[in-house]
């Protein structure tokens, strides 16, 4: 894993593991070196950890704008 210094400051560790972005991929983001706690996403597109999942599995930056199409889906909104 790769140490990234993130907004504040703070060190996180970015994993392989992630998924497409419209902007760029989001990958997972640790606490820790050993990857035991997640710490959240990671945008490749601004090098940035300030993205928010809604209850849908949608992630977006609120940095960039980068954007994960939501993972399930409510025929209710259609």
């Amino acid at each position: 894993m790769d140490a990234r210094t993130v907004e504040d400051g703070v060190t996180v560790y970015v994993g392989r593991e992630g998924s497409r972005g419209s902007k760029g991929p989001f990958l997972v983001a640790y606490e820790s070196p050993d990857g035991k706690e997640r710490y959240g996403w990671f945008c490749t597109n601004c090098e940035g950890a300030d993205a928010a999942m809604d209850s849908m599995g949608r992630v977006e930056c609120n940095r960039c704008g980068n954007l994960r199409k939501p993972t399930e889906w409510d025929a209710a909104h259609e």
